[in-house]
């Protein structure tokens, strides 16, 4: 049963960095291509950006107006993947998902939401 919990969202100011992490269980975390996903208000879900996995190196590519501002790392030993955000803007105010990628399991966690403000 696939199980994904994210977390780490928050308030931050214009400019501010926020790092946002996922556990996943149920996931061949090691193999199976992740992403980060965010649902803005009245707005379609989007793909921020995914992270692969081909022999022992990962390599990661990014939505194209965010790929200067965003980082995807992951942990295998902890099955967590990670989000870091940098140079907020209130455009990035969002509810933020992991799942995999491109193609999301049918299972979705409860998100984590990013409200930038000041």
């Amino acid at each position: 049963q696939v199980q994904l919990v994210e977390s780490g969202g928050g308030l931050v100011q214009p400019g501010g960095s926020l790092r946002l992490s996922c556990r996943t269980s149920g996931i061949v975390f090691s193999i199976d291509p992740m992403g980060w996903w965010r649902q803005a208000p009245g707005k379609e879900l989007e793909l921020v950006g995914v992270v692969t996995r081909s022999g022992d190196k990962d390599y990661t590519d990014y939505a194209d107006s965010l790929k200067d501002r965003v980082s995807i790392s992951r942990d295998d030993a902890e099955k967590t993947m990670f989000l870091q955000m940098t140079g907020l803007t209130p455009e990035d105010t969002a509810v933020y998902y992991c799942n995999k990628a491109p193609y999301p399991a049918s299972t979705w966690g409860q998100g984590t939401q990013v409200t930038v403000s000041s």
